[in-house]
């Protein structure tokens, strides 16, 4: 985008709160999302901004699924033989999340949800910390980013049971999806897109979008993006916020079925 536009973005990481301290920044700035952006409504009691009302939609930019994945010592090779294994061991599984409503610990319920099974949420800090304890053997199952778990699965640390999206990624293709292995129309992959202030011209809304698109049709893009495990998706403004409030719709009505809530 800064080549297209011949203006310097920088790039200013901020972590914490599910998005939240990030997105109250964006007032005055560009704002990259990813799916708790949808979910925090439902989630928090009080935001510190109105997510449809005082943020605008540029372009969502990818979608990428997780892995579902379990330590080698559990007994369970397939979907199917987790759920034989969760219903004779009810709350006896543990599964691990990078944090309370994250899209890893809503995919994990939904899987429960469906699966009509019992997992025991053992929340950290963090993707990176629980993994690490899913490959110690601390806990048994995890859905997991593609990318980071991808090599642990090839080297026999961790196996693969399926995969969150309703196809087959084409970095590890050889691992079903959870929906044609026993959970019929699952789904729960994380979305990715750029937003603005909800003040910005339309004639600005439509050269970002434009330079978002060019951008991310590009060659080494869009390899780079493969080797993550996404896949490009592009749209107008409009059909961006569509996405955004029936994200918030489909996953809203999971916080509130579950009860979850964050002070």
């Amino acid at each position: 985008m800064a080549e297209n536009l011949g203006r310097q973005f920088v790039i200013d990481n901020r972590a914490g709160a599910n998005g939240i301290i990030g997105t109250e920044m964006a007032a005055y700035t560009l704002l990259y999302v990813s799916s708790p952006h949808a979910v925090n409504p439902s989630l928090y009691r009080k935001l510190p901004f109105d997510t449809l009302k005082d943020l605008a939609p540029i372009s969502e930019i990818a979608s990428s699924p997780s892995m579902l994945v379990v330590h080698p010592s559990l007994p369970a090779r397939t979907v199917r033989e987790l759920i034989a294994l969760g219903k004779a061991r009810p709350g006896q599984i543990d599964y691990a999340s990078g944090g309370s409503g994250g899209s890893p610990h809503l995919a994990t319920e939904l899987f429960k949800k469906m699966a009509g099974i019992n997992l025991t949420h053992v929340p950290y800090r963090g993707a990176g910390p629980a993994l690490t304890d899913v490959l110690a053997g601390q806990v048994q199952v995890m859905f997991a980013n593609s990318a980071p778990a991808l090599p642990h699965i090839q080297a026999g640390r961790l196996r693969a049971l399926g995969i969150s999206s309703t196809k087959r990624s084409a970095i590890a293709p050889e691992i079903p999806t959870i929906a044609e292995s026993g959970v019929p129309g699952y789904e729960a992959v994380t979305i990715f897109g750029l937003l603005a202030p909800v003040n910005t011209p339309r004639a600005i809304i439509d050269l970002l979008n434009a330079a978002v698109h060019k951008a991310m049709r590009t060659p080494e893009v869009g390899e780079s993006m493969k080797t993550l495990g996404a896949d490009v998706v592009l749209t107008t403004p409009e059909e961006f916020g569509r996405v955004i409030e029936a994200e918030m719709k489909r996953w809203g009505e999971l916080v509130r079925a579950l009860k979850l809530q964050v002070e």
